[in-house]
């Protein structure tokens, strides 16, 4: 892992760099269903039958609601599953993103204050007295 400022900023603008690159994207799970449906007659019904489906739908929340779109064909199907997977690729990137940016802000001294005078405070440890009479 970088430790200087500059190599941390430098991966900061990789990381930003490879978040722009990312393809349409969207949140969501990609699962496959089966299921008997409401005519008694249907062959579904009968010993022995399977259940209709699969039939593949893409599940996300929206406002704390979850909405479920059906994915009729092999191209919607692999279309979704391209488009979640890219989104997961961003939400690593951008915990990789925060969590650079984090040590660059802990890094990055106050204006006029060098970088030896900060890690002179940051080497300091605080001494806790006892309380023990």
């Amino acid at each position: 892992m970088p430790h200087s400022l500059s190599d941390l900023e430098q991966r900061r603008e990789l990381i930003a760099q490879r978040i722009a690159e990312l393809g349409d994207l969207r949140p969501g799970s990609v699962t496959a269903t089966s299921g008997r449906c409401g005519k008694p007659e249907c062959r579904c019904h009968q010993p022995g039958q399977l259940g209709h489906g699969p039939n593949f739908r893409l599940t996300y929340k929206v406002d704390g609601k979850t909405i479920s779109e059906a994915l009729p064909t092999p191209a919607t199907i692999q279309k979704a599953e391209r488009e979640v997977e890219e989104f997961r690729k961003f939400q690593q990137l951008t915990r990789e993103f925060l969590g650079t940016n984090t040590e660059i802000c802990r890094l990055r001294p106050l204006e006029g204050e060098s970088e030896t005078e900060l890690k002179k405070k940051r080497s300091k440890r605080s001494v806790k007295r006892s309380r023990a009479k």
